[in-house]
């Protein structure tokens, strides 16, 4: 990643590595939460987060798991786990003088979207703006009632079970939210153009609510 700056995060006793970027002038942070199996160098988040680097803001791609917490399968989909990652990963970085005075946001991809909803639910994260692509959003049903920054749910037109979920979830949250489906596309977004629909959208969705 050009330009990226590598970090190490301390957080429950481990180390966790990630790429943070923050231009000149930026007046927001986009932090990524990665689906299971995934990891800070997903090709599909780091071309998402290009784009959003591109209007200004600044992102952080983590790896919310060590590469031995990964060898277990029930840490990439133990959800709460992963949602203390997060936030503290969040509360680390409002610690650090250039990134202290940012507003925040959070990119949740697929079982990644849960904890991002999660932890946008958190009193002491302070978010101002969610955006989930293909995400599991059922897995946060508990605690959508008290997420109050704007929620953009970006879903695949032919992924049919996560949109009748995220049609659920945007019933259930009570602040500003947003369905955008992308047509003819899948889980993955693999398709001609779809992953950089979902990379515009969700960056013009940061940078109206994070300027």
């Amino acid at each position: 990643m050009s330009g990226a700056n590598l970090v190490s995060i301390p957080v429950d006793d481990v180390e966790l590595e990630g790429d943070l970027v923050v231009p000149e002038g930026a007046s927001g942070l986009v932090v990524f939460a990665h689906g299971s199996g995934s990891s800070r160098k997903s090709p599909r988040n780091n071309d998402v987060a290009d784009v959003i680097r591109q209007r200004g803001l600044g992102t952080l791609l983590f790896d919310l798991l060590t590469e031995a917490e990964d060898q277990r399968r029930e840490n990439r989909f133990d959800i709460p786990l992963l949602t203390d990652r997060l936030v503290a990963v969040t509360e680390w970085l409002r610690d650090r003088p250039e990134t202290a005075s940012l507003r925040y946001g959070y990119f949740g991809s697929s079982t990644g979207a849960a904890s991002a909803l999660r932890g946008a639910a958190r009193d002491e994260t302070d978010i101002d703006a969610v955006v989930s692509r293909g995400g599991r959003v059922d897995l946060a049903s508990s605690v959508l009632e008290d997420v109050t920054a704007p929620v953009l749910c970006i879903v695949g037109g032919n992924d049919m079970q996560v949109l009748e979920l995220n049609r659920d979830a945007a019933d259930a949250l009570t602040c500003e939210t947003e369905i955008h489906v992308v047509e003819g596309a899948g889980h993955l977004f693999e398709g001609p153009g779809q992953l950089e629909e979902v990379a515009e959208v969700a960056a013009d969705w940061f940078a109206a609510n994070l300027d």
